[in-house]
């Protein structure tokens, strides 16, 4: 189910192990990738909606931030 919003309504993963940011990073691509991959056509094999915007959320988080050895989410900027 799509979790169309803000930063509250991301799923466990995210939401417990990202700073805000990156959170609000993830929620915005998330909501875009819903919307542009609505049709099944545009999605890679029988991908759902869904999971391709968990996808392209973490592809786009990904950009600025980065796992550290300890596995925490920093900026790529520290």
């Amino acid at each position: 189910m799509p979790r169309e919003g803000s930063v509250k309504n991301l799923p466990k993963g995210p939401k417990s192990k990202l700073p805000g940011h990156a959170k609000e990073i993830y929620q915005k691509a998330h909501d875009k990738a819903l919307e542009e991959y609505k049709s099944p056509k545009k999605r890679r094999g029988k991908e759902s909606q869904e999971a391709t915007a968990h996808k392209v959320a973490w592809a786009a988080m990904k950009k600025k931030y980065r796992k550290t050895e300890s596995g925490q989410w920093r900026s790529k900027e520290e």
